[in-house]
Parts: C-alpha cells; structure tokens; sequence
C-alpha cells in the first residue's frame, strides 16, 4: 500500500433490494467479481455509489463488506466527503476503524468556499484522521474547481497521496502532473480521458465503465503503463460505446441498468434518482454486446 496508486479503481455502484435497502450477498458478489477481473482498487461510497443518499449506518456497513471481501487484496479507497468539515472528519475516523485503506476526499459542494477554503478544510481532515487521502476535484458536481496551484500546494504534504482530476481540463491535468511530488498519483476522473491522462504521465483511472467492464479498463490501465500505445488504443475504442452509454444519462442510472441487464444487481436506485430511461435501453445493450460484457 506504500507505492504510489496507479491502474484502474472501480468507484463502486451501490446494489439495493426492492425495499430500498442495501443488497448485501449483491455487493459482496460484485466486490469480489471486481477483483478476480484485476481492478487495481475499490473505492466504495462515492457519488456512483449513491453515498449523498446513505444513512451513516448504512454508509458504514458498504465500506465494511467491502473491505472483508476484498481482504488486503487491493486498497479500499472510502468516499467520506462532506461540505461540513466536522461530518468528513467523523466519517474519515469511522472509515479508518473499519479497515479502509484510504479516503476520498471531494472538494465542499454547495457552499462554495475559495482556494484557501478548500485547503484549510483538507489539512482539516488530515490532522484529524491519519490515512493517505486522496483528493476528488470534480467542478461539474461541486460548482467548483480545485486550482492546480491549490491542488500542488496540498500534494506537497505526503498526507495526500493522489487527485481524482475530473475537471475535464486536460491542461489543469497536464500542469497538475509537470509539477507534482513523487508520492502523488494522478488519476483521471473521467473514463474518456484516461488514455490522454496516462499518455501525459498520469497514474490510472477512478472509472465508472469499470462497474461493467472492469477487465477491459485494468487491460488499458496495464497497457498504457507498459508503453503499448497501440494495445490501448485498441481497448479505448472497444471501451467507446460503454463510455457513452454510461452517461448518456446521469450516473449512477446507466450502470446499474447495464448491472442489472448482466444479471449482477437489482436496477434499482434511491430517489431522486430513478431507473435510465427504457429508450435507452437498445443503444447502451448494444454497447455492452460490442464490448464482449453481454451475449448479443
């Protein structure tokens, strides 16, 4: 766990019972199916994973079962972001006593906070609980972006280990990796950039497409770090139409009902999400079948 984070990380669905309660044998089934098809990460709890809409119990539980299923196998990176430092805070020592190995850590959404605010509250966290955190810029959801210079400033303190860089900016990204300390990963936050990310030095993907073609992402992730340009361009065009469907409505919903086609998981989701669209039900099976995830 002391190198520095690189390949794929899954950001993990969240499986959920018709009740709405959380699918237990689903989860350990999908944590341990994540694994066995060479993801080099897990992060549970994230915004994929539904986490705005967990109760802390439950919060608590998913992270858990992950990390009993994954057993040492491969780091547990935990969502316990928050835009109240004082709940981060309280969720980072809770994910830290359930055996996570890591925290994600997104930047405060609603309140807005400028750059100092933004790095006052991640050394906050920091000096409150000791795990490796890795920080989760992603302006789309939050209404704010994490300046490379602000983004820097925290990497030169060994207590942040990685950026999950989803600002969609590749020349933020590219100034972020010019600069950056040895220990610090960067990680592409979009499944799109993850070949420019790498081929400009970054470290790998927290991925999405991964929740349905976890091999297929690991494989470009791997051949990308070999130097085989040519194997991962190969796999960034077999991965294209997964990439597309996942978003062509509001993630989590297009996983889960790619999840949910595959046999893996329920379909289901906690309001105010609801099921994709069945419109979209031909384009993103389609895209599954052309990757090799489903028999046509």
């Amino acid at each position: 766990m002391a190198q520095r984070l690189f390949g794929c990380g899954t950001a993990l669905v969240t499986p959920f019972m018709a009740d709405g309660s959380i699918d237990e044998v689903a989860l350990r089934a999908f944590v341990e199916w994540q694994v066995t098809e060479g993801v080099h990460m897990v992060i549970p709890c994230g915004s994929t994973g539904e986490a705005v809409t967990l109760a802390p119990a439950e919060h608590r539980r998913v992270v858990e079962i992950t990390v009993e299923q994954v057993n040492g196998r491969v780091p547990v990176i935990a969502g316990a972001g928050s835009n109240d430092t004082q709940r981060a805070i309280a969720t980072s020592r809770e994910m830290k006593a359930i055996g996570a190995t890591h925290l994600l850590h997104v930047t405060p959404m609603y309140n807005k906070p400028p750059q100092r605010a933004m790095i006052a509250h991640f050394r906050a966290i920091a000096d409150a609980c000791d795990l490796p955190i890795v920080i989760y810029n992603v302006p789309g959801r939050t209404a704010i972006n994490l300046e490379a210079r602000s983004c820097l400033e925290l990497a030169a303190d060994p207590r942040f280990v990685a950026v999950k860089e989803a600002s969609g900016n590749l020349a933020q990204i590219t100034h972020i990796l010019r600069e950056r300390p040895e220990h610090f990963a960067v990680l592409s936050g979009d499944d799109g950039f993850t070949l420019s990310v790498m081929a400009h030095g970054g470290d790998g993907v927290i991925s999405v497409i991964s929740n349905v073609v976890p091999a297929l992402m690991s494989a470009l992730c791997d051949a990308m770090a070999r130097g085989d340009l040519t194997e991962a361009r190969r796999l960034d065009a077999v991965l294209a139409p997964v990439a597309h469907a996942a978003f062509i409505e509001s993630n989590p919903m297009p996983a889960k009902a790619m999840l949910a086609m595959m046999g893996r998981m329920r379909e289901d989701l906690r309001l105010p999400l609801v099921p994709m669209l069945a419109a979209h039900h031909p384009l993103v099976r389609s895209a599954l079948v052309q990757a090799g995830a489903l028999a046509s």
